[in-house]
């Protein structure tokens, strides 16, 4: 398999192109090729483009920094002494006055099949832009960790936010950074100059559904996605974020596991099952302790579980982390309703509407949670209908 910018690399007509260009990069740690190359350093020593800036996203160009709301700083690269301007500092939007510097971004970031995954709205915001100045843009693709598999709900209109960008995106969509991007443009009528440098191989019979090679080295694309298997939980644990438990930040497993100081895993466990075990097919829940050294409970015993997804229980097509969360917050509500609350302190940057109503991209499931006479089956026809929905939505744009 190849990815966006080894097809590149074989695309004499592009590289034509690109030369005559002032260039623009988008990326992060994880812009990285099957060697571990980066794509600035092929872009610069190996192509030699003209590039004359960069940008970098949430987590920093060097993917360093550890929370929410922890911004980065614009700097002067040390190697090639470009500027690179931050798009999570003081502004979370691009400037006009930082796209007069070149003719073409070039974007190669790694996503991990979530709407809320903030590289996304970086995306559409610098489409946005370049929509309005007439600037050209070029998306390196990459894969989605988590495949095609499509689940959760719909962002309503009116709850758009830095964690959900765009009216009418589902929760865990299943597509590529660059098949969302000419979703976007379709949605938004942008006039923009859009090329996708598309993968070779992509979802082969050798990992199809999977969504991953793996013969494909991961590199963290920010610091509290350091495994595949997190990425790949990530689109219901991310849901943690709008509680007061802890998602394990502050361990080696964050967005993995679960926990609170006074917490009885084992009977949460069992009443998941008692309520619906098909909604906790796919992996296996691992009882555990932890103690973070950082953010939510730092230096305190944690009790909860471990999301394992390296059994052979495991199944890509079967596990759904938002069905197994949103069961999981269910029996928490009904029979452990001391240990749910929800966060109320300012998340990125809201102060107004609460975490876990963004995350949702509306209050329909928290107000599901609260709701004594809601069932299990309720959200299950809701979610259903949303991923009939978006499959017949996305089918025009999916590339592969």
């Amino acid at each position: 398999m190849k990815i966006g910018v080894e097809t590149l690399l074989e695309e004499p007509k592009s590289l034509a192109f690109l030369k005559s260009k002032r260039i623009a990069f988008l990326g992060h740690e994880a812009s990285v090729d099957s060697s571990l190359n980066h794509t600035l350093k092929i872009l610069i020593d190996d192509l030699n483009l003209n590039v004359t800036c960069a940008f970098g996203p949430q987590h920093g160009f060097c993917s360093e920094r550890q929370d929410n709301m922890v911004e980065s700083q614009d700097f002067v690269h040390p190697r090639y002494s470009i500027d690179v301007y931050s798009l999570y500092g003081e502004s979370r939007r691009p400037t006009k006055e930082q796209f007069e510097g070149f003719d073409v971004l070039i974007v190669d970031m790694q996503d991990i099949g979530c709407r809320i995954y903030t590289f996304l709205t970086t995306l559409h915001y610098m489409m946005e832009l370049a929509s309005e100045t007439g600037k050209s843009i070029w998306v390196l693709d990459r894969p989605n960790p988590c495949g095609r598999k499509v689940s959760g709900l719909f962002l309503e209109q009116g709850w758009e936010s830095f964690v959900g960008c765009q009216e009418g995106l589902i929760f865990q969509h299943g597509m590529t950074l660059g098949e969302l991007a000419k979703l976007l443009v379709a949605k938004n009528k942008w006039d923009i100059d859009l090329h996708v440098v598309q993968m070779q191989g992509y979802l082969s019979k050798d990992f199809e559904g999977w969504g991953w090679p793996l013969s494909m080295p991961w590199v963290n694309p920010s610091p509290n996605v350091p495994r595949l298997s997190t990425a790949q939980c990530f689109p219901g644990t991310v849901l943690l974020e709008g509680t007061e438990l802890s998602e394990a930040r502050g361990t080696t497993r964050p967005l993995e596991m679960w926990g609170h100081p006074d917490a009885n895993p084992n009977s949460i466990i069992k009443e998941m099952h008692a309520l619906d075990e098909s909604w906790l097919e796919g992996c296996t829940l691992r009882e555990c302790s932890f103690e973070p050294v950082f953010h939510k409970y730092a230096a305190k015993l944690c009790k909860g579980f471990q999301i394992h997804l390296d059994t052979s229980a495991y199944s890509q097509q079967s596990f759904d982390p938002n069905r197994l969360m949103s069961l999981f917050f269910k029996v928490l509500r009904t029979k452990f309703s001391a240990l749910l609350e929800w966060r109320t302190s300012e998340y990125e940057y809201e102060r107004d509407r609460l975490a876990i109503d963004l995350l949702c991209g509306s209050d329909f499931f928290r107000k599901w949670v609260d709701d004594d006479n809601a069932e299990l089956g309720d959200l299950g026809k809701e979610l259903d209908a949303s991923k009939n929905r978006w499959e017949q939505e996305r089918s025009s744009f999916l590339l592969y």
